[in-house]
């Protein structure tokens, strides 16, 4: 069997019905007989060649096909009505009776392609696109249409579908953006794009591209083969425009007229170089800053404008000169790129008023090609104005260090503080002591002077460091107050005897002997010395002769006590007690007596103690129960006596009742005692009486053993003449004190009379005296609007209910 594709018009030859010789046959994939001139595309035999037939010469015997075909062709994206024909298969078996079926299989078979059965012609029923299928394999069979018998083996052939121009170009990657720096050279590859056509690039110009820019120039060019584009303009400034739309185009047929096109977009954006130099808005700055504005505090910001972006609008910001170098300082904001102003240190309006800065602004990220541009830094002048503020009162020393011995007296200046006002003003300036830092009140400030004095005994051994701060206020204005930090060392001094660190009980045997150690003893001191404790031991005065015991010094601060006899008994003494006298080597020497409690003990031959109970050897060894009970008898009835003879007394003692009708004050009392007139130095002193001063200096006025102490007046304690205020001070602080110690100190007042008054009080007078006159009048017309509760009041002091006159 063999397949033909005719060309319209072609006269196809069959076995049984050759063509005249001659004859020109135009078929693609037909049979030609023998002297047939074929031209065709895919047939087996070429031109010229000489096929041999039925009636040859004998010696081929086998039996021959008429022809070899493999594959037909047809075109794409046929758009007419009717089926497509492809081409035509024929069997040599077929004589043209209709005997002859021919049944189609494979790809496409019955739903693409359709075939005549009784003349073998095929046609396309459907339309046909390579790009989506480029070909199709098929089987065709010859059968007997009468049997079904296969006349001939089933013959495999290919329809092979031929390209024609309907793709155009696509930018599969599209639209693209690309970035290129700014001022870059002319020819500066930017990015390539690339188009892609569906048609076969091996059947004519279909497939071939070419590009070109329809939108983008003078800036880019694109190379027409390649599809790279590059810059096409010198100079392209980022500041002047940053992002360019560039179309472009790619066109089939090698850019043929009739070629299809497509398109895509580029967005190309300039990056940004360090082309731009810095440069101030402004040439001048005014600023001002308050002289009590901190250290690190904000005075203002300059700004030097680069119209590049990013690490190439980077700036530093540096004073290169002014007379302000040493007191501001400038660092710059990494985010916003100015320049901050910052105190470098505490200002003062008294000192200097203004300040002058030279600022430069500079890039410190350069490009090389560029520098020819700059230069890239920029100056600013900056004036700074110190406005003036009313500042707290300033103290002469940042802290005070103070020592002070513990035994100082009470009212002793310690030290003085002083603080001024640092404003123009100079106002007057009034101490005291921030109280919260002494809660014990050990001390006390001059409130004029800043004279710091003891309030209060010192004890180093109680307290041995004060820190207390010193405050120091404005009279003007009394919300600026200064403060200092003074820290007081208590100095130590010889004031506590050594003692006995706890009770010490020793024992000794019955059997010791003479020289025997029995106890060391040790002691100690509160106070500290400087070259350290020494202590000294003895038997006290009235035992330096014992005949049973003596101390020795060890020199290292104790002491060992040995017996100077034997043969003591239990019966005779069991208990000792040895008074030990201790002394320190300070200055001056303070010593005191401890005791030690020494039992007698009886102990073996080792001196192992067994007993120290005298009783042990004369009491004996128990008692009867008729003894125990006698004995609790006897103690019964003696304390019943003494509750009866208790209630006695008790009963004599109690005073007369008085007859509640009678007048007290016609009663009269006596006393069965007398006084002794001038001679009884018991009741009082009658030099005190006379001359209260003289009574003190002589020393302390003997008191009533009946009679509880009292606060004794400040008013006998002062001066006929004004003193001194430290004198004063003293005295007053000296008094405070023995009024707050004293624990018999009545509760009700008592009015003190003083002879002068001081000074610079801040307070004014609190005398009601000549606060109003007569001719003042003070309205209680309120009263009336207090209700009815308070109408007696509002009658009696002349409240007026009736209506105001007019006039």
């Amino acid at each position: 069997m063999r397949g033909s594709s005719p060309v319209k018009g072609d006269t196809v030859g069959m076995r049984g019905s050759s063509p005249v010789k001659g004859d020109t046959v135009g078929t693609r994939g037909s049979s030609p007989v023998k002297g047939d001139t074929v031209g065709m595309r895919g047939s087996s035999p070429v031109k010229g060649d000489t096929v041999g037939t039925r009636g040859s010469s004998p010696s081929h015997p086998r039996t021959k096909r008429s022809w070899v075909w493999n594959q037909f062709f047809v075109l794409e994206e046929y758009t007419g009505t009717d089926p497509l024909y492809v081409g035509k298969l024929h069997s040599d078996m077929d004589r043209g009776d209709g005997s002859i079926k021919y049944i189609l299989s494979g790809e496409g078979a019955g739903v693409v392609f359709t075939i005549d059965d009784t003349t073998g012609d095929i046609h396309a029923i459907q339309r046909l696109d390579r790009e989506e299928r480029a070909q199709y394999t098929l089987r065709a069979q010859a059968l007997d249409r009468r049997t079904g018998r296969p006349m001939e083996p089933e013959s495999e052939f290919i329809i092979k579908i031929q390209d024609i121009n309907d793709n155009e170009p696509k930018f599969l990657d599209g639209p693209y953006v690309a970035t290129v720096p700014e001022m870059s050279p002319v020819g500066t590859s930017v990015i390539q794009v690339t188009a892609t056509d569906a048609d076969d690039p091996t059947y004519g110009n279909s497939a071939r591209v070419v590009y070109s820019i329809l939108q983008g120039q003078p800036y880019f060019s694109v190379d027409s083969k390649t599809g790279v584009i590059r810059t096409a303009l010198m100079n392209m400034d980022r500041e002047a425009k940053e992002n360019y739309e560039v179309i472009v185009q790619a066109k089939d047929m090698g850019g043929q007229l009739g070629g299809l096109a497509g398109t895509t977009t580029v967005n190309i954006t300039l990056s940004d170089v360090n082309d731009n130099p810095p440069r101030f808005p402004q040439k001048h700055y005014q600023m001002s800053v308050l002289e009590s504005a901190p250290v690190s505090s904000t005075v203002g910001r300059v700004f030097a404008k680069d119209l590049d972006e990013g690490i190439n609008a980077e700036m530093k910001y540096t004073i290169v000169d002014g007379d302000g170098a040493d007191a501001f300082d400038i660092n710059t904001d990494p985010n916003f790129q100015v320049g901050i102003i910052t105190v470098k240190k505490p200002l003062s309006f008294e000192r200097k008023k203004s300040y002058t800065l030279k600022v430069e602004g500079a890039n410190p990220h350069l490009e090389m090609r560029f520098l020819n541009l700059g230069p890239f830094q920029d100056t600013a002048t900056v004036h700074i104005s110190v406005e003036d503020v009313d500042e707290p009162p300033v103290f002469d020393a940042g802290f005070y260090f103070v020592e002070v011995p513990e035994d100082v007296a009470i009212g002793t200046t310690i030290q003085i503080v002083s603080a001024k006002d640092p404003d123009v003003t100079n106002n007057s300036i009034r101490y005291s002591i921030d109280r919260s830092s002494d809660p014990g009140r050990f001390f006390y400030v001059d409130i004029t002077t800043g004279a710091l004095m003891t309030a209060r005994p010192l004890d180093r051994e109680e307290l041995s460091w004060h820190n207390i701060t010193a405050l120091a206020m404005e009279m003007n204005n009394p919300s600026q107050v200064g403060s200092v930090p003074v820290t007081i060392k208590v100095l130590d001094v010889n004031d506590n005897a050594p003692e006995f660190p706890r009770f010490y009980e020793a024992f000794v045997c019955e059997n010791a002997k003479a020289g025997q150690l029995i106890q060391t003893v040790s002691a100690v001191d509160q106070d500290n010395p400087r070259n350290g404790q020494h202590f000294y031991y003895s038997l006290a005065p009235e035992a330096a002769n014992n005949p049973n015991f003596t101390v020795r010094d060890n020199q290292d601060n104790t002491a060992r006590i040995l017996t100077r006899r034997s043969g003591f008994r239990q019966q005779d003494q069991s208990v000792f007690y040895l008074p030990i006298l201790i002394s320190d080597g300070g200055q001056p020497v303070l010593s005191s007596t401890g005791t030690l409690t020494i039992q007698v003990c009886g102990c073996d031959d080792e001196g192992h103690v067994l007993s120290c109970s005298p009783e042990a050897y004369m009491l004996p060894v128990s008692l009867s129960r008729g003894a125990l009970i006698a004995i609790l008898a006897c103690v019964f009835v003696l304390l019943v006596l003494v509750l009866l003879i208790l209630s006695l007394r008790r009963h004599r003692k109690q005073p007369y009742i008085l007859d509640d009708e009678e007048n007290i004050h016609e009663n009269i009392v006596r006393y069965d005692d007398e006084g002794g007139g001038e001679e009884d130095t018991e009741a009082f002193d009658i030099a005190a009486m006379w001359n209260p001063r003289e009574a003190q200096a002589a020393g302390a006025p003997k008191t009533r053993q009946d009679m509880l102490p009292e606060i004794e007046s400040l008013s006998r304690y002062v001066p006929q003449t004004c003193a001194v205020s430290s004198t004063v001070h003293s005295y007053v602080l000296a008094k405070l004190y023995e009024a707050d110690m004293d624990l018999w100190a009545p509760p009700f007042d008592s009015l003190q009379t003083y002879m002068f008054e001081g000074d610079g009080s801040v307070a004014g007078s609190l005398s009601s005296l000549q606060s109003a006159t007569s001719d003042s009048e003070q309205s209680f017309d309120f009263l009336t609007d207090w209700g009815p509760r308070f109408r007696k009041l509002a009658e009696l002091y002349g409240a007026s209910e009736g209506p105001a006159p007019l006039w």
